[in-house]
């Protein structure tokens, strides 16, 4: 497994952090998700 690193500013990492606790999830948890769900929306990439 790789790891990433991101910058992002503070307003956006507090509704992160905000989400993960309403949704009792890791943030690293929110964004795998996320990524995963791009994967529909790359056209040509077997799904």
């Amino acid at each position: 497994m790789k790891t990433i690193n991101i910058r992002i500013p503070e307003d956006e990492l507090e509704i992160l952090k905000q989400y993960a606790e309403q949704t009792n999830r890791t943030q690293t948890d929110i964004l795998r998700s996320y990524i995963r769900s791009l994967k529909g929306r790359i056209k040509g990439l077997p799904e």
